[in-house]
């Protein structure tokens, strides 16, 4: 019998009536089905929203650190069954153990961040230019937040939203990715058994075009957060543009690495395999683009193709596992579209290129390693944003063609430099057009503490994580106390 995903609203697990069932698929094995969960319907959905609001003034009402316990204890939940929850998230969407481990202690750690922030949701005071009068803000909840979340970090990216929104007192229904809804499904009952009131936290399963629709078009919510791609994205806002709610949009990137003549080509070399296999290239932060000085392009490319070449596919489960699957045969159609369109455009196709072959791997979305040479600005490859293990490199004539190369680009999430020269360092750091950027460093690897998000095609200007994450799930309260006993007049002209 196959496990069911159930969605969780006003404090209760059920499988909506008549709602179709949606396969979740072990990307690397086809054969395993690890569950199914319902295509949620708007009615349903529709349920949720009511059941948050109806939650929501006595959530509100809440002291912060009472509802930082709760978010405390689900944290401490999820690590001791951190094991258990990393295997279901290689099982679910493919990626290494390590990773899978990784993606609960980056749900952990947010636990911990959140709940500290309960006793730390300042506002400001500021004198008045009355006399004998007070004035200070505060931050307020918005109230039932929308959470569409995607497949890659299933519970990270849950967590990152759903704990900052809740510690700031709003209530949330969250729609995971389809790919992954099992993931989310433990992560909700972690908060469950941590003592979330009934309605809370809500949970419907389904797809874009149903539930995340309803979910985005519903009158009584009052905020969406969306990770997803830009197309999605926009969609998304359109749809929270025509009912007046605010959004958050966390989109795609075209994440490039440069690699100036002084770096240390170790160095560079394993952040770059890192940032372009890690996770089979299937971030929002990945390195897709590697921009190698002219002097050192031979050399670096010949040991990237050396290296790549060696890189362990298989099962995420399996030990020495490098490189996972896709996450379902569709994605790996359109990388390999990707690659086709590369070989057309133009570009030197160097390394992989192909569905990966083999026992370890036949029954899995697997794609090779791939990197392509002599990738020009104009090329498909340069531009779009592929989500897969495909590496567009660029020769470039110092730091100033770097940089200029880096920022012509329709996206500005992740960048990254290799160079032991602190002007060079600092220079791409105020010059280079993302909302993040690394020195000797990769692309990926966010820290929770810390705003996460870009600029141009990745985001509409809000971040996540860090205390900044709180400011897209808050409204500022201006107050002002007069306590001079008579009637005083601001803005006017008294002399």
């Amino acid at each position: 019998m196959v496990e069911k995903a159930l969605n969780f609203i006003d404090g209760q697990w059920s499988w909506p009536k008549g709602a179709k069932a949606l396969a979740s698929v072990n990307p690397a094995d086809h054969r395993d089905i690890v569950c199914e969960a319902p295509d949620t319907l708007a009615a349903e959905v529709d349920r949720a929203v009511q059941a948050a609001r109806r939650a929501f003034p006595a959530w509100r009402r809440t002291p912060a650190p009472e509802r930082a316990k709760i978010i405390r204890r689900a944290g401490e939940i999820m690590a001791r069954r951190k094991a258990e929850l990393g295997r279901l998230v290689t099982r679910e969407c493919g990626k290494p153990l390590t990773e899978g481990l990784g993606d609960v202690q980056e749900s952990i750690d947010m636990a911990e961040m959140a709940a500290g922030e309960g006793r730390r949701l300042y506002g400001e005071t500021t004198p008045s230019e009355l006399p004998s009068r007070m004035c200070f803000t505060v931050r307020e909840p918005v109230g039932v937040c929308g959470l569409i979340t995607p497949w890659n970090f299933p519970t990270a990216i849950p967590a990152w939203k759903s704990l900052h929104a809740l510690i700031c007192g709003n209530t949330v229904v969250l729609k995971p990715a389809e790919d992954t809804p099992m993931c989310a499904v433990e992560f909700v009952k972690a908060l469950e058994e941590a003592g979330i009131p009934a309605g809370v936290v809500n949970l419907v399963h389904g797809q874009g075009k149903t539930a995340g629709r309803a979910l985005s078009a519903h009158p009584g919510v009052s905020l969406m957060s969306f990770t997803g791609s830009t197309h999605t994205g926009t969609a998304v806002a359109t749809l929270c543009a025509e009912s007046g709610k605010r959004v958050s949009l966390e989109c795609g990137g075209k994440n490039a690495q440069i690699v100036l003549a002084d770096a240390d080509l170790d160095l560079a070399l394993e952040g770059a395999l890192w940032g372009a296999f890690g996770t089979a290239g299937q971030r929002c932060t990945a390195t897709s683009r590697l921009l190698l000085d002219e002097s050192i392009h031979d050399e670096m490319v010949d040991r990237l193709i050396k290296q790549a070449r060696r890189l362990k596919l298989g099962a995420g489960l399996e030990k020495g596992t490098q490189v996972g699957p896709l996450i379902n045969e569709r994605q790996m159609k359109r990388v390999l579209d990707y690659i086709q369109a590369g070989t057309k455009g133009g570009a030197a196709l160097r390394c992989g290129g192909k569905r990966a072959r083999g026992a370890d791997v036949a029954r899995g979305w697997f794609v090779e390693p791939t990197i392509f040479t002599g990738v020009t600005r104009k090329m498909r490859i340069f531009r779009e944003e592929i989500f897969g293990p495909v590496l567009s490199i660029v020769k470039v004539s110092g730091l100033a063609d770097a940089i200029e190369t880096l920022n012509d680009c329709a996206y500005g999430l992740s960048s990254s430099i290799y160079t032991r020269d602190v002007n060079s360092a600092l220079t791409a750091v105020r010059d280079i057009e993302a909302g993040i950027v690394y020195v000797n460093g990769p692309t990926i690897g966010a820290e929770v503490h810390l705003p996460f998000g870009g600029i141009k095609g990745s985001g509409n200007g809000h971040r996540e994580a860090g205390k900044t994450g709180l400011d897209i799930f808050t409204e500022w309260k201006t107050v002002y106390i007069d306590y001079s006993g008579k009637l005083q007049r601001a803005q006017i002209d008294n002399s």
